[in-house]
């Protein structure tokens, strides 16, 4: 009896998470299968092994799927089913049933507990061998296309690989996409998400690599509505950062593009719900500190440095003692703490964890299967698709659960 032939296209987390899973499943029923992953570069698993700054941000500790799609700009209504199906808790089950145990910050990020990729990549490595799946570097598709009940997968200097199933796991490359388009599928319009502003102010000058814990942003883009977000936010030396500008990012893809990245941003340093509410803080500390020199007492949510900053921009002297302050000093540098403006000029993308907008067409995908509706025997999971989730461990559960409910499909006799 011949074996059951699955090919992955793209060696990435969502490849890895095919692979493994169809092997498995097929070894559980009994079922012949020659698995293998086809990888275009030299390497595999390398948006897993720069994700969280070194560390993969594996998932996200919110375990109620109506809640968890509410982190996806794009795919929403379409996970809630597959989530249903794989979510966030059985993301953590399944690699603690492989020994790597995933641990939760205050954030909901969740990491190995070893806090290092290197972990993830180890296990997916083993797991895949464990399995038997073949593992093939080097090797570009060329195409992919139906041959009577059968796909015939052509590889560059190499034989063509009849396969049963067909697994495109190729992330935002555009090998991938032109593979989808080939086989008829439409790609939706492709823009950056997650990238950081690019801003020139005074304010910001000198001050890279300053964070602030609860900051809430507002980005106004001509002809739009308004975008919110809130969370950490970092000066850099180009603009600002941080997850309230990365998920803010995500939420305004196309919008930006649109604009040519071009929009104002306000931003609220406190986090605080009202403008009354930082001018009665400032008020205490006036009241509180009626000798003191202005430049040392002050909010104790900012760095000395931004406070001065902020007096420039108020026109306070920083040498003014608090009970010289005036009231009409206070409203004006409540009102910056509580809204500075900035002329967004550009974005950076950031470093190599950018994710992309857009992909194939959610339309022509049977979320039941991950299975396309144009191409019997096709899959589809993670980045390729039209779906993008915010800063997280977000886009990472998308590839787990899209993979995961591939492979138990591609695993059938």
């Amino acid at each position: 009896m011949n074996a059951r032939k699955i090919v992955v296209v793209g060696g990435g987390a969502a490849g890895f998470f095919t692979a493994i899973n169809a092997a498995e499943n097929c070894k559980a029923k009994g079922i012949a299968a020659d698995v293998s992953i086809l990888e275009l570069s030299g390497s595999t698993l390398k948006k897993v092994k720069i994700s969280g700054g070194g560390r993969c941000n594996v998932t996200h500790n919110l375990f109620e799927p109506r809640a968890f799609c509410e982190r996806y700009p794009r795919g929403a209504k379409e996970l809630l089913s597959a989530f249903q199906r794989f979510q966030a808790k059985d993301t953590v089950e399944w690699f603690t049933k492989r020994g790597v145990p995933l641990v939760a910050e205050e954030d909901g990020r969740m990491f190995p507990n070893t806090n290092t990729s290197e972990t993830i990549i180890q296990c997916f490595l083993d797991s895949a061998k464990a399995a038997g799946v073949q593992l093939q570097l080097n090797h570009k598709v060329e195409s992919v296309r139906r041959q009577q009940d059968k796909l015939l997968v052509e590889v560059k200097n190499g034989e063509p690989i009849v396969a049963d199933a067909v697994m495109i796991a190729t992330g935002s490359s555009a090998p991938g996409y032109e593979l989808a388009k080939n086989l008829g599928h439409t790609i939706t319009e492709l823009a950056p998400s997650l990238f950081s502003f690019k801003v020139e102010d005074p304010l910001l000058t000198d001050l890279s690599g300053l964070s602030f814990e609860n900051a809430e942003v507002k980005l106004l883009i001509a002809g739009e509505k308004p975008f919110t977000e809130s969370g950490p936010l970092l000066i850099t030396h180009w603009g600002v950062s941080g997850p309230a500008v990365l998920k803010i990012s995500a939420w305004a893809a196309r919008e930006m593009l649109h604009s040519g990245y071009k929009a104002e941003l306000k931003v609220n340093w406190m986090g605080m719900k009202r403008l009354d509410d930082v001018l009665l803080l400032i008020k205490r500390i006036r009241s509180e500190a009626v000798k003191s020199l202005i430049h040392n007492i002050y909010p104790e949510q900012l760095a000395k440095r931004f406070w001065v900053k902020v007096l420039a921009k108020a026109g306070v002297p920083e040498d003014k003692r608090w009970g010289d302050v005036s009231n009409k000093e206070l409203q004006h540098i409540a009102e910056i703490l509580f809204s500075s403006e900035f002329k967004v000029l550009g974005k950076n993308r950031y470093k190599d964890e950018f994710v992309e907008c857009g992909g194939v067409s959610l339309k022509e995908i049977d979320f039941k299967t991950m299975q396309s509706k144009i191409c019997p025997g096709l899959y589809f999971a993670g980045e390729v698709l039209d779906i993008d989730g915010i800063t997280g461990g977000f886009n990472f559960q998308n590839a787990w659960t899209g993979a995961w409910i591939a492979a138990q499909h591609m695993a059938r006799d």
